[in-house]
């Protein structure tokens, strides 16, 4: 049974985690952050799937009634907070205690917290400075796409991004440009719109998911195609996007010290992200 913790608002103050919870002491564990704008989670059905087929890789029990009582309580959260413009709605999910060193409980008894924060400030508009790491990024096949705890890479990227950057790049085994700490990437290159094989990525964006399934529906297609650091100055490069479920959309105007082109079909991404309802 799934151990629902929730932390702060009305009488929930911080939580108490144990110091043996495997979430704590291994990064066993998973986690959710959920847009809220005026009041209501946004993506809410693909931030659970996520969820969901994370813990079952992972060998979390965890089934949607847990998620949807956890939603309700966040809801709670949410409106004694009252009505912000954007807040972000987490979700953490730890295997919880037990088992001996790293190998895990033949039962576990997870543990998932929800808590509200202040959104962080939207970035501009009209786009952002990158830089690239040399942190490189290390994609295990067992985990690709998962959202796990386990975030030190992205930590030190961070760490010694420029002061002035937005964001930065990480590298894949290629010396390819794969994702951002944060974010996934979304280009334009020889008039297609292109991303990172999803399967060679650490995290399975929601947002890159949604816009993809909008362009779909509109008859454009995102192909999968690895993006060299070269490729952003050549002829054939229209744009590069950073998304993800909180900041929604944003362009890269200037990679690693040198301008790009923003892409010419800006504001129909931007539509596409803001437009959650549609394709949720």
């Amino acid at each position: 049974m799934v151990n629902i913790l929730v932390s702060g608002g009305g009488e929930h103050g911080p939580v108490e985690v144990p110091g043996d919870d495997r979430g704590l002491a291994y990064g066993d564990g998973l986690f959710e952050t959920i847009l809220v704008r005026h009041g209501r989670p946004e993506l809410v059905q693909a931030h659970c799937r996520r969820l969901l087929d994370g813990a079952r890789r992972l060998g979390i029990p965890l089934v949607r009634a847990d998620l949807d009582l956890a939603l309700q309580r966040g809801q709670t959260l949410i409106e004694r907070a009252g009505e912000a413009d954007r807040q972000v709605l987490k979700l953490l999910l730890t295997r919880g205690s037990g088992g001996r060193g790293y190998r895990p409980p033949n039962t576990a008894g997870p543990r998932l917290l929800v808590s509200l924060h202040a959104a962080p400030p939207e970035p501009d508009s009209e786009g952002v400075a990158v830089s690239i790491s040399d942190v490189p990024l290390t994609v295990n096949p067992l985990l690709a796409g998962l959202k796990t705890l386990n975030r030190l890479e992205q930590v030190l990227a961070s760490r010694t991004m420029p002061e002035g950057c937005y964001e930065a790049l990480m590298t894949g085994d290629r010396g390819d440009l794969r994702e951002g700490t944060r974010t996934a990437l979304l280009y334009r290159w020889q008039g297609e719109w292109r991303t990172p094989p999803r399967d060679q990525v650490a995290v399975n964006s929601v947002m890159l998911a949604h816009v993809a399934q909008g362009l779909a529906e509109s008859g454009q297609g995102v192909q999968e195609g690895f993006l060299q650091p070269e490729q952003c100055h050549q002829d054939g490069f229209g744009g590069l996007l950073l998304l993800n479920s909180v900041i929604g959309v944003v362009p890269v105007h200037t990679l690693a010290g040198r301008q790009l082109p923003l892409p010419d079909q800006l504001a129909t991404i931007v539509s596409l992200a803001r437009n959650v309802e549609e394709f949720r």
